[in-house]
């Protein structure tokens, strides 16, 4: 079936209080969708951010990210006043991102919000707030069926507090091996604390799941996305450290990251954790399909990030500080997707296949029947043929102009060589386009290919340049910060983006 579907971050949507969420903005964003006939949105990570605010090094891979807590939804549920919230600064820029007003805000009003949540168990808003149609106790249900992950991030947040915000690693040494008796201790300590994150987190899962069945009763399915890897500072990392090729003191012997080549000399070092495959085989790949599970609640479909990595994976000394020493090693291979198949069934899951792929990778890919990823940024490079072009599509694939690693398509074209200009404008033949109306023949491009599903940045729709660019990678301090203006998605964008979808059969 040809379909098409819109990128956008949860983050990058507008609304009042600093970062985009799961307010009533959210809703009408599936509502565009519908009117432009569309059949996905794919979002970013929804994990809580840590260092450098990336959704892909979050603090936990089951956890949710609390900036994403409508506040005016708890104002209506008398867990805080409008007076309130509108007294905290969360940033003056309705374009753009500040975490650090974020951070210090959200978790002050969250707090606040929580301390009536507590009060509010035996009072008058009990039926409003935590207790389901049916009359159980949807807060101890959720708490009940998530303790599995659960009690390991709240705990791990607790501390991480105590421990002034410093990664697990720097902890005193029986808090950091997880000690039994600093175990015990810190639970009975901390329980407030422990109680407050996961109030954070039955919160995030209520609204998600409001925003979730809102967008499927519409027609729209959601594509999540999960990074490969998790972040050394997070809750997985710390509460479960036979997972990863970690020492007898649960320090990293190696860490993730990508070679050198052309556009990074030294490579790329992303300081994560590896994992300790053997393990995982052992235990038939329990964590992995937990996590998978949990993925499949939250959403329709799945991106697997840098897929590659469970075919062969890049091996850099954790005491280094370039990736120029590294080395490949061999991942599970089909061996994991084996067991996904066998315990999950059939499951719908897109195969993050970009960069430099060998011909195992490209045989998992096959074997896997996931459909891979094609990005039109990549297939105007004149100096070689690119499997990136559309004349080398097959129907098994998603394409997009371009992703939330690239540059925006009208960024990214201003930017173009004379070459590589000239192979677009020729094999396009679109000469007679101004700059400025190119960024709508490239969408055109690709709703017009051969895959079974189109995906096109919200930022594309719209002509936005670099401006609107979500992240770079191998950069920090100026990333995952663009948001939506009010008002800057129109009925008329719709009518223009239902049009093309409909002409194109999608």
């Amino acid at each position: 079936m040809r379909e098409s579907g819109i990128l956008l971050p949860i983050s990058s949507l507008p609304s009042k209080y600093g970062i985009g969420c799961f307010s009533k903005e959210a809703f009408e964003f599936v509502d565009f969708l519908k009117a432009a006939g569309q059949k996905k949105w794919q979002i970013l990570p929804l994990g809580p951010t840590g260092y450098g605010d990336s959704p892909y090094q979050s603090f936990s891979t089951f956890a949710g990210n609390p900036y994403y807590i409508d506040l005016e939804a708890l104002i209506g549920w008398g867990l805080l006043t409008k007076k309130e919230c509108d007294s905290y600064d969360f940033g003056k820029e309705e374009d753009c991102i500040d975490y650090e007003k974020m951070y210090v805000a959200r978790f002050a009003i969250l707090r606040a919000a929580f301390e009536r949540f507590q009060e509010s168990r035996s009072g008058e808003m009990y039926g409003q707030v935590h207790i389901s149609a049916n009359g159980d106790d949807e807060y101890g249900q959720f708490t009940s069926e998530n303790a599995y992950w659960l009690e390991d991030y709240s705990l791990y947040m607790a501390l991480k507090k105590q421990f002034n915000d410093r990664s697990w690693i720097k902890w005193e040494h029986p808090y950091r091996v997880r000690e039994y008796s600093a175990m015990q201790r810190a639970r009975e300590e901390l329980r407030e604390e422990m109680d407050f994150y996961k109030f954070q987190q039955y919160m995030f899962w209520k609204q998600w799941n409001s925003l979730h069945r809102y967008a499927n009763e519409r027609g729209i399915e959601i594509i999540g996305d999960i990074p490969i890897y998790v972040a050394f500072d997070s809750a997985d990392a710390w509460a479960n450290p036979l997972l990863f090729q970690f020492d007898s003191e649960n320090r990293p012997l190696a860490v993730a990251g990508c070679p050198p080549d052309s556009f990074s000399p030294e490579g790329q070092l992303w300081g994560n954790p590896l994992y300790s495959w053997v393990y995982h085989q052992q235990t038939n790949y329990d964590w992995w399909i937990r996590r998978l599970a949990y993925c499949f609640e939250l959403y329709d479909v799945v991106r697997l990030d840098h897929f590659r990595g469970f075919d062969e994976y890049y091996s850099i000394p954790a005491e280094d500080k370039t990736a120029e020493n590294g080395h490949w090693e061999q991942g599970p291979g089909y061996d994991f997707i084996r067991v996904v198949k066998e315990r999950l069934g059939h499951v719908r899951i897109i195969a993050e296949d970009l960069g430099f792929l060998t011909d195992s990778v490209r045989k998992l890919v096959s074997d896997s029947g996931y459909p891979g990823m094609k990005i039109l940024q990549f297939a105007f490079d004149s100096r070689e043929e690119s499997n990136y072009l559309p004349t080398h599509y097959d129907r098994n694939c998603v394409v997009y102009t371009g992703t939330h690693d690239n540059d925006t398509i009208a960024g990214w074209y201003e930017q173009l060589g004379p070459a590589d200009r000239e192979m677009a404008l020729e094999y396009m033949n679109a000469y007679h386009f101004e700059d400025e109306e190119m960024p709508v023949e490239f969408i055109r491009l690709a709703m017009a290919s051969v895959a079974d599903l189109c995906v096109i940045p919200m930022q594309d729709y719209l002509g936005l340049g670099s401006e609107a660019r979500i992240n770079k990678p191998s950069t920090v301090g100026k990333n995952w910060k663009w948001r939506l203006l009010p008002g800057q998605v129109t009925d008329a964008a719709a009518d223009v983006i239902a049009r093309m979808t409909r002409i194109y059969g999608r």
